[in-house]
């Protein structure tokens, strides 16, 4: 039985690799070795900036529904609290787009959330 050699294999895997690091400085582009360090690396903070997004628009949101319940005379904890109270079942992804383009809908939601208290 003739030898399987793996040449095609590895030049695929490394192709692969500094496909993925183009773009990199210097030598993190051209050689394997270097290039292979940093796609690890780079993959790495990829995957926790992913999960940094979520925070990051998660305070936004939260800063931009603040800010439009302080102009309604509440703050965020009891605006929260008073539309769960309310039953309003809103995410705060779509509060904070309410606070932002139609204040006068935040508004009555406000007015809502301060009957339920």
């Amino acid at each position: 039985m003739a030898r399987i050699k793996g040449a095609m294999m590895t030049r695929k895997r490394r192709n692969k690799v500094l496909k993925a690091a183009k773009g990199y400085w210097g030598a993190k582009s051209k050689h394997f070795k270097m290039a292979k360090q940093a796609v690890l690396k780079s993959g790495n903070y990829a995957f926790a900036g992913r999960k940094m997004k979520k925070r990051d628009f998660r305070r936004l949101w939260i800063a931009r529904i603040s800010a439009q319940a302080k102009v309604n005379g509440m703050n965020y904890s009891t605006f929260m609290h008073g539309l769960k109270l309310a039953g309003i079942d809103l995410n705060r992804k779509m509060l904070s787009e309410l606070a932002i383009s139609d204040k006068e809908a935040f508004a009555e939601l406000a007015s809502k959330a301060k009957a339920a208290l």
